[in-house]
């Protein structure tokens, strides 16, 4: 049976949310088992809280927590015994291992990411690809946003190339649209860096770019793959993640205002839900560090068990619709197949 292996240490929450959502999306999905890292007391007193099949969920216990105190690089080779280095050598050595989930910290995923599992084969540099609410029910991928600060134009093609064949294989999309994120919708517009990378995605035969966009247009369903370098990617993530939060604080203060707007509430209360709904980042699970040569997720740090599940659910969507074998053919079809990327070893 396919496993996917769960950080239980990692994040604000752990290990009770992340155990709590691991179970719900067992309950989800009869497809998988889990595989938890971690302290297998606090683990096992937390699944006492739960029904599930025992013969789906297995613990490997840890002795050691990489934290964000920690500097990533230093602790992945130091804390071997930790829960998510422990799971990332599990995900490259167990042949039933599809996938590995963490809402750890986001440098310690990403640097184990690389020693432990390491690139596929022509990857310039690996990418985190979360999914962005839009006003479709939808999402829209946003590649990258955070793992790479500063880039080339041929790293912004293959984050286009690479997000494409996630949303091919995921997500069922069979020519999804990729647009580029800069200052302006002409093609003239942008930085040298972003000028080139136009060009570059433009060319691309095997990918559907249909040019630039800017950040309003993220969220409006129009495109099913944003690309970005990580710097620009992570404002453009934080900025919508807190104009949502905005939204919801000031609609709540207006509605309790008096009895006049709680009145009011109660009459658009179905619109306020869907509205909600329809911009829930916790519904759409994780950021795929996409270029590894197996599925890491992670997860917001202050992930709860509601993003947990989707981010497990995820995993197995990803892997069951081939998305390394995916990325792997698109790169190799648009020349990157036999140069760069190592084995991260």
């Amino acid at each position: 049976m396919l496993k996917i292996i769960v950080d239980a240490m990692g994040g604000d929450n752990a290990p009770a949310e992340i155990v709590k959502g691991a179970i719900r999306a067992l309950s989800q999905r009869p497809d998988f088992m889990v595989i938890f890292t971690g302290d297998e007391a606090l683990v096992s007193q937390e699944l006492l809280k739960y029904r599930y099949d025992p013969s789906r969920v297995e613990i490997v216990h840890c002795s050691e927590v990489i934290t964000n105190d920690d500097v990533p690089t230093h602790a992945v080779r130091s804390k071997r015994d930790s829960s998510l280095v422990v799971g990332l050598r599990m995900l490259k050595e167990d042949g039933e291992a599809g996938a590995f989930v963490s809402a750890g910290s986001t440098g310690a995923v990403l640097t184990g990411g690389v020693m432990h599992i390491g690139r596929i084969k022509g990857v310039l540099r690996p990418a985190l690809c979360p999914g962005m609410p839009n006003v479709t029910g939808g999402r829209t991928l946003l590649c990258d946003c955070g793992a790479n600060a500063e880039c080339k134009p041929e790293y912004l093609l293959q984050f286009g190339i690479m997000a494409s064949a996630y949303a091919r294989a995921a997500f069922g999309k069979e020519n999804p649209t990729v647009a580029l994120l800069t200052n302006g919708t002409e093609d003239h517009k942008g930085d040298p860096l972003h000028q080139q990378a136009h060009l570059l995605l433009r060319e691309a035969k095997n990918i559907n770019f249909v040019g630039n966009i800017e950040g309003r247009d993220i969220m409006f369903g129009e495109y099913d793959v944003a690309v970005a370098d990580g710097f620009s990617g992570n404002i453009a993530l934080k900025a919508c993640e807190g104009c949502g939060k905005t939204v919801s604080t000031v609609l709540k203060r207006e509605f309790a205002r008096n009895f006049g707007s709680k009145l009011a509430y109660l009459c658009a209360r179905k619109q306020i839900d869907h509205l909600r709904s329809l911009l829930d980042y916790d519904k759409l699970g994780g950021s795929v560090f996409l270029g590894l040569k197996q599925i890491v997720i992670k997860c917001h740090g202050s992930s709860k068990a509601k993003p947990v599940a989707a981010a497990v659910c995820q995993a197995v969507d990803a892997y069951r619709g081939g998305l390394i074998a995916s990325i792997s053919a698109m790169l190799e079809e648009s020349g990157f197949g036999a140069g760069a990327g190592g084995s991260g070893d």
